[in-house]
């Protein structure tokens, strides 16, 4: 049974989420803060449904603490807010954020975007996996591990991140275009904005550190991996 956290100060929100998605199948827990969230078995969820607006510690920022923690960096994360400015969106997903649902919710969508996310996070969305090594340098991809080093250290990638290096390192200097990556990275979710895949692309260079310039941005075209 998949297991799912619930972190929001409003305890009414946090009833009907419990209610609803235990009765779906689910196993919840709830936290009514960021600090007492960080006291929960984090790497025991299959799910974190976080708000962003809490007195102690916002949604943004226990959500950074998690993806940099190598033990739960692939944990998936629902925003479920009601900051719902474009620059908040695109903040969510720059700090980690799986989906970003905004308040007030319909109880069918969350739940229809929590299965969505527990979905894909289950198996990985490029299909076609091997067990080899993809390397450049000292850049490494651990395919059966799921796991990228640099220069023999764990670079700790959310797996969306490493799905499209992935997929940019099996075919270097193949041009793949924003509505491919949406296809191939988030197959199933319609509300992703293209937009968020520069954010993606961004944070993945950051962590790739001296290899970050071998991603290239082709204008007008999308992003490629060169082994240059």
């Amino acid at each position: 049974m998949d297991r799912i956290l619930v972190v929001d100060d409003e305890m009414d929100i946090c009833e009907i989420l419990k209610f609803n998605l235990e009765n779906s199948g689910y196993a919840v827990d709830v936290a009514n803060s960021g600090k007492e969230a960080l006291e929960m078995p984090i790497a025991e969820y299959s799910l974190l449904l976080l708000d962003v607006m809490m007195d102690d510690m916002s949604g943004f920022a226990l959500a950074t603490r998690i993806r940099q923690d190598a033990a739960l960096a692939r944990i998936p994360i629902i925003f479920i807010t009601a900051k719902t400015s474009e620059n908040d969106v695109l903040t969510g997903f720059n700090v980690g954020a799986d989906d970003y649902i905004c308040k007030p919710f319909r109880i069918s969508e969350v739940l229809a975007r929590v299965k969505a996310v527990i979905r894909r996070n289950a198996k990985p969305a490029v299909e076609e996996v091997s067990n080899d090594n993809l390397t450049f340098k000292e850049l490494v991809l651990n395919v059966e591990a799921r796991r990228a080093y640099v220069t023999g250290v764990d670079i700790s990638l959310t797996k969306k991140e490493f799905e499209v290096l992935y997929m940019l390192m099996k075919r270097p200097g193949r041009v793949y275009s924003r509505e491919e990556i949406l296809a191939n990275v988030w197959p199933d979710d319609v509300n992703v904005l293209e937009r968020s895949i520069d954010v993606n692309m961004a944070r993945l260079r950051k962590k790739l550190g001296e290899y970050a310039n071998n991603i290239v941005s082709r204008s007008g075209y999308g992003y490629c991996f060169v082994n240059e």
